[in-house]
């Protein structure tokens, strides 16, 4: 089967939720150059990757072939997305890639997308109807054909009075804005071009139909952009909203594991940054289960007094283990450890609290404040990574005869998503802040950015740790006042306020 997914015009958040649906259960993905990071990293790991990039000019495939594979892949049984930009109906040559499916009696579905000819002027505050100004909208390619005709009819557009929403037009405004003068529009019309739009790289010039090629010009703008013309233009610095946001116009790059990115990607978004998510490492659960069953076999029978945990990923992998051979009552008794507020935060996903939170957010202070709150001969048991701290195990091993079980319950894989690997994102992309939840994350990033001058990268971290592992890359670092989530976002609108990057 083949679906035909609108992406969206770049947020990803403005990805809906069947499309979402609908391409984690993708075999199959064949995308455009216009779907943005955020979508893409949407994309299951093991989906087989096909690109059909379009630009202005350059066609990687032609449209023929796209159909073709469409076809051939659907019929070898596999679950096929054709993903493309804004909405595969508008503009997106959707309908010829049915054609050839339906001949063939393959099944298909088509999720709209946004399109960008109502989002992007929207985040950039000009409605595209207005009651006081319009009360229609025309939508219009601004491609040019082959030969460089178009067949437009300018008369037409002019005298049905409404709000003109010029899609995949940026190499023809200056005969589309010629065309709409010489059909009679006023010269003092208002009119847009916005680049960009929803993303970070937003930017958006106004000025009338007559200056609008000029000013254009003078900015430098580049496709992907949309053209608005109408009276509904003046309202933009009036109505903008997407820019006034703490973050808006940075663009962070988030590298923690996959199943725990989602929160501090929301908390970014919140602040308007445009959120890149590059899990640079997984975990993975240690080869050596003897060892797991029998510590948890040894917290059935009481005999722990303390379970530690330094990582919400060791909070969850360890209890995800221990609910298949028992249950929470096991833990009946045993008092609760966790270095900081994202390990508790986790506990608390199942129904459990922390006991005890170090005063600073680290391995040291977790292990000496431990150390002095524990009795004497007291049994710990610390589920954690492989390649652990050591600083924990030192400050515990000052305590009074405490008797420590370290069990590498997962290691820590360094592995970036595949989707940004192929597409040479990083190289091709500029990112304004690297945010790095512990040193896994900076040796993850640094293994996988491949031609990166990282003396470049300017790196939020959330303790010295982490920071001093960023430094010894030679990367420009911030550190978090405290080891939460929250901290960091406030971390990174300090750097970017610093640097002048916003306003806010």
């Amino acid at each position: 089967m083949v679906w035909l997914v609108g992406a969206g015009p770049g947020d990803p958040g403005l990805f809906t939720l069947r499309g979402k649906e609908v391409l984690e259960q993708a075999e199959v993905v064949v995308y455009d150059a216009l779907v943005g990071p955020g979508v893409l990293s949407m994309i299951p790991e093991t989906a087989r990757l096909i690109y059909a990039g379009k630009r202005s000019g350059n066609h990687t495939l032609v449209q023929e072939e796209i159909n073709r594979i469409l076809l051939e892949e659907a019929q070898k049984g596999y679950r096929v997305v054709r993903l493309k930009g804004g909405d595969p109906f508008l503009f997106g040559r959707g309908g010829e890639e049915l054609e050839l499916l339906r001949e063939h009696g393959i099944p298909f579905e088509v999720v709209p997308g946004v399109t960008s000819a109502l989002a992007v002027p929207a985040y950039n505050g000009i409605p595209v109807t207005h009651r006081d100004f319009c009360s229609s909208v025309h939508i219009i390619t601004g491609h040019r054909r082959s030969d460089n005709t178009d067949d437009l009819d300018f008369d037409a557009l002019v005298r049905g009075e409404g709000t003109l929403v010029f899609l995949m037009g940026v190499r023809a405004l200056p005969d589309i804005c010629t065309g709409l003068l010489e059909a009679g529009m006023p010269p003092d019309t208002p009119a847009a071009v916005l680049e960009n739009g929803t993303t970070s790289r937003q930017r958006r010039v106004i000025a009338t139909v007559s200056t609008l090629p000029e000013a254009s010009a003078r900015s430098s703008i580049q496709p992907p952009a949309v053209i608005v013309v109408g009276p509904v233009c003046a309202l933009a610095e009036q109505f903008s909203w997407y820019e006034k946001r703490p973050l808006a116009g940075i663009r962070v790059l988030v590298t923690r594991p996959k199943e725990l990115i989602s929160g501090l990607s929301s908390m970014l978004r919140r602040q308007g940054a445009e959120v890149l998510e590059y899990p640079a490492i997984s975990t993975e659960l240690t080869e050596d289960r003897e060892t797991l069953d029998a510590a948890i076999r040894k917290l059935e029978q009481g005999e722990f007094d303390w379970l530690v945990f330094t990582s919400p990923s060791g909070v969850r992998i360890f209890l995800e283990q221990m609910t298949e051979r028992c249950d929470l009552r096991a833990l009946a008794g045993v008092r609760l450890a966790a270095i900081g507020r994202g390990s508790e935060k986790e506990l608390r996903k199942y129904g459990l609290k922390a006991d005890f939170i170090p005063s600073v957010y680290d391995g040291r202070t977790l292990g000496a404040e431990l150390a002095g709150l524990c009795h004497t001969g007291e049994r710990i048991l610390i589920p954690r990574a492989a390649a652990g701290n050591p600083e924990l195990l030192d400050e515990l091993s000052r305590g009074d005869h405490l008797m420590v079980t370290d069990l590498a319950l997962y290691q820590t894989l360094h592995r970036a998503p595949r989707i940004m690997e192929e597409t040479g994102f990083l190289q091709r992309e500029n990112v304004d802040f690297a945010v790095f939840t512990s040193a896994s994350t900076v040796r993850g990033f640094v293994e996988s950015a491949h031609g990166i001058d990282l003396t470049g990268v300017r790196a939020v971290c959330i303790g010295r740790q982490t920071q001093r592992e960023a430094v010894r890359f030679g990367m420009r670092t911030w550190v978090a006042a405290e080891a939460t989530l929250e901290s960091l976002v406030a971390c990174v609108k300090q750097a970017a306020s610093e640097l002048g990057l916003c306003e806010h």
